[in-house]
């Protein structure tokens, strides 16, 4: 997304290309086959596949353009999941739709729903994250709420029960200022800029120098001072207060960015970036923003999500992109 409020995505020839019919968004995310925009009059948008209902609109219907999700409006911060998307209205209600199964949309059951339902028991949020199959939610107390699949104890709730409405996650006793959502792991960034992961630890994303998996918060070790925080499948990253970006976790295509396809159990710098404010983390890659508004990119290539043109099939350093 651009200043100017214009969001641009990558067509079937892997450039860079404005989404149609859609201006004036404050606000995007992106699922494994959809997309959000908030717009600044706080209306959703959507498109992409929408055969569970993760578009918002009352159908089950694809859409190549952006459709507006029924009878939701004062939005604030949107995510998307695997199939199923989630809203912060003004009020700090969070409202889901979409893919259910594993009861991610918070609504007391694990039915598909094709339009916005309230989230049960949540209030006072400001933030929310989603990947594949469950939700996280972060309140203006500085407390976290999960729900979902929780098959890894990625809810954080010290069991590996699945819950269809939110559950705290008690051990991290508030001041947390950022959560992201891997497939099956979660990261919590305190007000003190230290990092708290739970869940799958297969590949060392949780960054406790173990493999082991966790159904309870840990401290990821060797990093401080951060901000930011995202996470893919099986690697995560951390933006630092110096503009410094670190990862840790899986790394066969290069998505830790350090020059290397050796996965890392504790975080690691990633080479030739200084002056970054935000990062994201698809399933395999890696992005970053840097002050001066370039966009970097690194990891797997293969459909050419790295937005870099040619015929490239990974890069394990940081590139920038060819978004202009």
């Amino acid at each position: 997304m651009r200043p100017n409020g214009i969001v641009w995505g990558t067509d079937s020839n892997s450039n860079s290309a404005p989404v149609p019919e859609l201006i004036g968004a404050v606000a995007v995310a992106d699922g494994e086959a959809h997309s959000l925009a908030l717009r600044y009059d706080g209306t959703v948008w959507s498109w992409g596949s929408n055969g569970y209902g993760a578009l918002g609109d009352g159908t089950l219907i694809d859409s190549a353009v952006p459709v507006q999700a029924q009878g939701l409006d004062g939005v604030v911060a949107v995510a998307a999941g695997s199939f199923y998307s989630l809203a912060v209205r003004y009020d700090g209600t969070v409202w889901a739709w979409g893919y259910n199964a594993y009861g991610q949309l918070g609504d007391g059951t694990t039915d598909e729903r094709f339009v916005p339902v309230q989230v049960q028991g949540l209030d006072g949020v400001v933030a929310v994250a989603a990947n594949y199959s469950h939700s996280l939610a972060l309140r203006s107390d500085g407390t976290v709420w999960a729900w979902g699949d929780n098959s890894s104890g990625q809810l954080g709730d010290g069991t590996t029960s699945s819950r269809s409405v939110p559950v705290p996650v008690p051990w991290l006793n508030g001041g947390v200022v950022a959560v992201a959502a891997g497939v099956s792991h979660s990261l919590a960034v305190r007000s003190d800029g230290s990092v708290w992961t739970w869940g799958a630890n297969y590949r060392g994303q949780l960054g406790d120098g173990t493999t082991s998996s966790r159904s309870v918060p840990g401290r990821v070790q060797g990093v401080g001072g951060v901000v930011a925080v995202a996470a893919g499948v099986s690697h995560s990253l951390a933006v630092r207060s110096d503009g410094s970006v670190w990862a840790w976790g899986a790394n066969y295509r290069g998505q830790l960015g350090d020059g290397t396809t050796s996965e890392r159990s504790v975080p690691g710098q990633v080479q030739g970036l200084s002056g970054v404010v935000a990062v994201g983390a698809g399933f395999n890659h890696s992005l970053a923003v840097s002050s001066d508004g370039t966009a970097w990119a690194w990891g797997d290539n293969s459909y050419g999500q790295l937005g870099v043109g040619g015929a490239t099939s990974y890069s394990t350093t940081a590139i920038p992109s060819s978004l202009y």
